[in-house]
């Protein structure tokens, strides 16, 4: 018997499928160990000993591989072609080495880069020992992120309350996103006009060209910048004589795209299918993995973490010949092609994401496949597809004419585009994130038939105003763009930065743009200002070419990490001295444009306005920075870090703002921000008294509030009417998790759509019956959403919301989901996946939420250190428990 390795029950279910008796097939979970979230696990005075812990659920499936280990006839690693991969089977076999289960057993390494019966069976025709250098690389990374997360965090706490973590990566993809903040606050706008005018040819045919060219001038697009300048051009253009000076018709050729990596995978299915990168990974690791066709469990693409581009010859041989069967022979180029990586850094051990089988098409497997399974499939099988099909054949026009008016040469051109031969385009389009300014889409634009010489009758001028816009924000896939073309991070821990970002309140997610909180502004300011070579651009893409040649067995891994923390630790100490209030001066200076913008009225942005004398600047509190006025104690105004920002990054003024007198009362009304956000208040604060407040309801922006939708926010709870069955009424109001309707001790939040001021009896009485109906707990947390029938226990499984977020439950067993892992998406099989793990853990208090699981994402850092050091201190140094191992499926979230 032959004892294999994988990391997922999924993947270790369809592998012993393939390999039949003679084989067990045995799922580690993940990563089986970690490095404990407390100080000294890698230890630099000790030539970088790193203390690896094995997580305490891993102990029991451990146990049971060392068994059949020790009655196997041998040792086979089979888990996922990538560093992270080789780092499970090196954790593997060293824990079965620690528990003398090996003896003199051999020992192989395999490697597949799909999970179907051939590849598989191939695999175990070519063993290989494990790859030292590819370990020594997963080793350098980890106790990099390690050593820059436990050493800057430390120093975050002590000198800039509030702030959480730093991290090597993720601290620098937040600065992406705070100097694309930066750029869009300071950014000037500029007024231009674009004059075009709208021409016939003699046979009536009309087009429209646009000003080029002015007294033997080029005239670009901002050159014309007052309304002047503009009526000028148009009064020319009105009374000149036009005449074609040139015709020229040049073919062109569009070349498809290269198939999917994991960086244009995740980019493209945040732009078509609007998912997160974290979702893309997660659903592409079920595709890989294996899905039940049939009765069959098969593997439906390669393996999801890769920057190659290449195919295996099989894979453009068979997508050639679907190619010819459902689009014809002349959408077959003469020859395959063959695709260079471009990216910085990019490593190209592996092929593209593709399905494993070209020939089986979307059509063929939606009906096996949940509805993102099935969308993200034919994604890759489209753009797979594409890849290897004949260029599109276009024709570009330009029409250059001459515009004679009282002694003036005027120049205008047409341009247009038609597409002769759609090829790759029948097929697919990749689509960009940020359309350029006026940019106009040529293509598929035919112009009429004209030819030198020719006059041309004006059928009108226009000229039309605009104004330089500001860079946008980034999008999910616009960032990750941006960090693979810097060199940033590897693709496959993309996501898992993405996530950290957010569960670290750095950032957020608004219209599907990232934003950077006040949180992370500080974070970032701070890291410019103190360690400015350890957030750079280039600085992080250097330290990853170093992994990438330690990966290569050019550099010594613990050379590069001697090299790293000299520098590291000085700039470190250099810290040290520094105080609270010289760190808030730097930070006030630097973040002058984010919290004191301009007014429009030309007024100074750092007078206080409750005081008028005193003089606004940052300060840092017990609960995180704020702005308060230099005359307190006297003066005791205070706000919010920063100004809001609109739509489009303007800056919208805070502060109290008055809407206007309660009619009854006679008391002003002020839309106010406070430290949870907005809310509303009549009058001012008394002696002794507090004011009437309100919250305000969530999707309801401060901007928006009148005066009657603040004087019925003011009025509530208010009485909707009497239950029709219990006679007792029927309240709506505003409460700690929202909206609410109450009679009684039934409480009902309210759904989105359902407005508090204006949800009648009817609907309160359908919502307040429901709750009823679901019995206890909070809004729609006692019913769930049922997923099926516990595979092996029996009863209903089902996904549910709670108070400290969504969780899994069957019988007296509740799982928590995963910040990864979305309560709409998870299937059966991963809910009970986690409900297992729930099981078969020791019922040990955890360590304060956060403090665990720090040291396990790339480049974080604990939440909250105290509580990993008493976590930590509990246990003894041989049995420490690890970080949490993740399973498989969700390593896309954790990185690689």
């Amino acid at each position: 018997m032959q004892v294999v390795i994988v990391e997922s029950p999924a993947k270790a279910k369809t592998i012993n499928k393939y390999l039949g008796p003679g084989y067990e097939v045995f799922a580690s979970y993940g990563h089986v160990r970690d490095l404990p979230a407390k100080d000294g696990s890698v230890d630099p005075e000790h030539d970088f000993h790193m203390l690896w812990n094995v997580d305490p659920k891993s102990q029991k499936r451990l146990s049971d591989i060392a068994r059949a280990v020790r009655d196997a006839d041998a040792l086979i690693l089979a888990t996922d072609p990538d560093r992270e991969g080789e780092a499970i089977s090196w954790h593997v076999l060293e824990v079965l080495k620690e528990k003398r289960a090996l003896k003199d057993k051999p020992i192989s390494r395999v490697v597949f880069n799909a999970i179907t019966k051939q590849a598989v069976l191939e695999a175990m025709k070519n063993p290989r020992m494990i790859d030292e250098a590819l370990v020594d690389a997963y080793l350098a990374r980890r106790a990099l992120d390690y050593l820059v997360g436990f050493t800057l965090s430390p120093v975050l706490w002590r000198k800039l309350p509030g702030a959480r973590s730093a991290g090597r990566v993720q601290s620098v993809a937040l600065r992406l996103v705070c100097d694309r903040e930066r750029e869009i606050e300071t950014f000037v706008t500029r007024e231009y006009w674009s004059i075009a005018a709208r021409l016939a040819t003699p046979r009536r045919d009309e087009f429209e060209a646009r000003l080029v060219g002015a007294d033997g001038k080029k005239i670009g697009r901002l050159d014309v910048g007052t309304s002047e300048e503009a009526a000028a051009f148009r009064q020319a253009l009105e009374s000149a004589n036009y005449t074609v000076r040139s015709v020229e018709a040049k073919p062109a050729r569009r070349h498809p795209y290269p198939p999917f990596t994991t960086s244009t995978l995740q980019q493209e299915a945040s732009r078509k299918l609007g998912l997160a990168p974290a979702s893309t990974m997660r659903i592409a690791q079920r595709l890989y993995e294996g899905v039940d066709i049939g009765g069959e469990t098969v593997g439906l693409i390669t393996y999801m973490r890769t920057d190659g581009v290449d195919m295996a010859p099989e894979a453009i041989a068979s997508a050639r010949s679907v190619i010819g069967r459902d689009y014809g022979e002349r959408y077959v180029p003469s020859a395959p092609r063959r695709y260079t990586a471009k990216a910085k850094n990019a490593q190209e051990a592996h092929e593209a994401v593709r399905p494993t089988d070209l020939a089986r098409r979307p059509k063929d497997v939606t009906r096996y496949l949940e509805s993102d399974q099935a969308r993200l499939y034919e994604l890759i099988w489209l753009r797979t597809i594409a890849s290897q099909m004949e260029s599109a054949e276009l024709e570009r026009t330009t029409v250059d004419i001459d515009a004679v008016a009282a002694g003036r040469a005027l120049e205008l051109r047409a341009t247009g585009s038609v597409v002769k031969f759609d090829g790759f385009l029948t097929l697919y389009r990749e689509d960009r994130d940020d359309a350029p300014a006026d940019g106009d889409d040529e293509e598929n634009r035919r112009l009429p038939a004209m030819s030198a010489g020719e006059g041309l009758a004006n059928k009108g001028i226009k000229a039309d105003q605009h104004f330089t816009e500001p860079p946008p924000r980034y999008s999910e896939a616009s960032l990750v763009k941006r960090m693979e073309e810097l060199g940033i991070g590897r693709p496959s821990t993309y996501a898992s930065v993405l996530a950290v970002l957010r569960d670290r309140e750095y950032v957020r997610l608004e219209k599907r743009r990232l934003v950077p909180e006040d949180k992370g502004r500080l974070v970032t300011a701070f890291l410019e200002s103190f360690f400015d070579r350890y957030v750079e651009y280039d600085f992080t893409a250097d330290l990853e070419e170093k992994l990438d040649k330690i990966s290569a067995g050019e550099l010594a891994w613990k050379d590069v990490l001697r090299d790293f923390w000299l520098d590291f630790t000085a700039a470190v100490g250099e810290t040290k001295d520094l105080r609270v209030s010289e760190v808030i001066a730097a930070l006030d200076e630097m973040l002058t444009a984010h919290i004191f913008p301009p007014k429009e009225d030309g007024s100074d942005p750092r007078l206080c306005p409750n005081c008028g004398t005193g003089r606004l600047s940052l300060k840092v509190g017990k609960f995180g920075a704020f702005i308060g006025c230099s005359n307190y104690p006297e003066c005791k105004y205070t706000r919010p870090l920063a100004v809001q920002s609109g739509e489009n990054g303007e800056a919208v003024e805070t502060g109290p703002r008055v809407l206007g007198t309660d009619p009854e009362t006679g008391l002003e009304v002020t839309v106010r921000d406070g430290r949870f956000g907005a809310y509303l208040q009549l009058g001012e604060a008394a002696e002794g008294e507090k004011p009437k407040r309100s919250s305000l309801p969530k999707g309801l922006a401060p901007a928006d509030v009148d005066l009657d939708t603040a004087l019925g926010l003011l009025s509530l709870p208010r009485e909707i009417g009497r239950h029709p069955e219990t006679g007792e009424p029927i309240l709506a109001g505003i409460g700690r998790f929202g909206p609410y309707v109450q009679t009684g001790k039934t409480y009902a939040n309210i759904e989105a759509g359902d407005d508090i001021l204006a949800i009648g009896l009817n609907r309160a009485v359908t919502l307040i019956a429901d709750k009823q109906n679901k019995g206890p707990g909070r809004g729609r947390a006692a019913g769930g959403r049922e997923l099926g029938e516990h595979p092996s226990l029996g009863g209903p499984v089902t996904v549910r919301p709670g108070r400290f977020g969504a969780y899994v439950n069957h019988g007296k067993v509740n799982a928590t989901l995963p910040k990864t892992m979305s309560p709409d998406e998870i299937t059966l099989e991963q809910a009970v996946e986690l409900i297992t793990a729930k099981a078969g853990s020791a019922p040990t208090k955890p360590a304060r939420r956060g403090a665990s699981k720090a040291a396990s994402k790339d480049a974080d850092a604990p939440a909250k250190k105290p509580a990993a050091r008493k976590s930590a201190a509990k246990k003894p140094a041989a049995k420490a428990s690890s970080a949490k191992a993740s399973s498989a499926k969700s390593r896309s979230a954790t990185g690689g």
